[in-house]
């Protein structure tokens, strides 16, 4: 029974719960809900915000977050489709796109952490910027026929499963048990749950704050390099409203905005709760415009659900 208590405390028990109620009913509603092909491009279509997830839960853990990462996305995607096209070798390329998300995490970084600027204007300045750059270099034009040994990272096959999935799964993995288990990446709860203690105590804040955005932005980059790949081009609109769907994904899975809460685990099933949604109403024939909507309508929720478990804690504490 001490065990079932202790489940039942933890949001990604209760989310997985819900996961499973809902694809009982899907199965059971439709024929075609728990087939591969379905189960596939449902775990294709969250690959990318997986990804992006991963060092956004570390950041949120910290009590920051980021508005750029769709831009950020966009603008290495070009980038690396940009130097393809002058010939460069693909790993240059690869390369390019992931220091690209880099330099732009350590950009956000440093204007927050040693600056002073909330992380919200920030970002939110940022989001503009880097999908104006992309729409700068790229001439508002999309870049296609990429080098077919490009489009291998996104499109390769590996036991019937394409490449994207994969990556998601390995760093959902690396990332949760760093982040658990990690002494360097612990400290972000500290820093999340009591900034000024945490720097009493001796944790470089601006440096673990400019790193947490730094991975953010690296992922973010990688995120473009693996949609432009798979895609076979770089749009110039990828990753357009992607910010807000990772940061409903990662609130959903148990990160406060207020900071010091949160796992990987929690926000990869944040993200598949959200994707299995949109799946169902797909399924059921509901207007694809509805899809925002409810987008919308569950970071309203998991924001509620947050501001509740803080009062709910505060009460028990008095």
């Amino acid at each position: 029974m001490s065990v079932v208590r202790k489940l039942a405390k933890q949001r990604e028990f209760f989310i997985f719960l819900i996961l499973t109620a809902i694809m009982i009913i899907m199965t059971i509603y439709s024929p075609i809900f728990l087939t591969f092909s379905n189960i596939s491009a449902l775990m294709l279509s969250l690959s990318i915000e997986v990804l992006i997830a991963v060092g956004m839960t570390n950041l949120m853990v910290s009590g920051g977050f980021d508005m750029s990462v769709g831009s950020v996305l966009a603008f290495s995607g070009a980038m690396a489709g940009i130097a393809l096209k002058s010939g460069l070798p693909v790993i240059v390329a690869v390369l390019i796109g992931i220091g690209v998300g880099a330099i732009a995490g350590f950009f956000n970084g440093f204007v927050v952490a040693k600056l002073g600027i909330n992380a919200f204007v920030t970002t939110l300045a940022s989001l503009s910027l880097f999908r104006g750059m992309t729409l700068i270099v790229t001439r508002g034009q999309n870049i296609s026929s990429l080098p077919a040994g490009f489009n291998a990272i996104g499109q390769t096959v590996f036991a019937g499963v394409q490449a994207p999935i994969w990556y998601a799964l390995i760093f959902i993995v690396i990332g949760d048990l760093l982040l658990r288990k990690s002494r360097f990446f612990r400290r972000n709860y500290y820093i999340g749950g009591n900034e000024k203690a945490a720097r009493l105590s001796g944790i470089p804040i601006d440096r673990m704050k400019i790193i947490n955005y730094v991975i953010v932005g690296i992922l973010a980059g990688l995120a473009g390099i693996v949609m432009t790949s798979r895609m076979g081009a770089a749009s110039v609109t990828q990753g357009t409203g992607l910010e807000l769907r990772v940061i409903t994904a990662v609130i959903i899975g148990g990160a406060s905005l207020q900071g010091g809460e949160g796992t990987v685990l929690g926000a990869f099933l944040g993200a598949f709760l959200m994707t299995l949604i949109t799946n169902v109403l797909t399924l059921t024939g509901v207007d694809v415009y509805w899809h925002t909507f409810v987008t919308g309508a569950t970071l309203i929720i998991a924001v509620l659900i947050d501001q509740f478990g803080k009062i709910r804690k505060e009460r028990m504490k008095s």
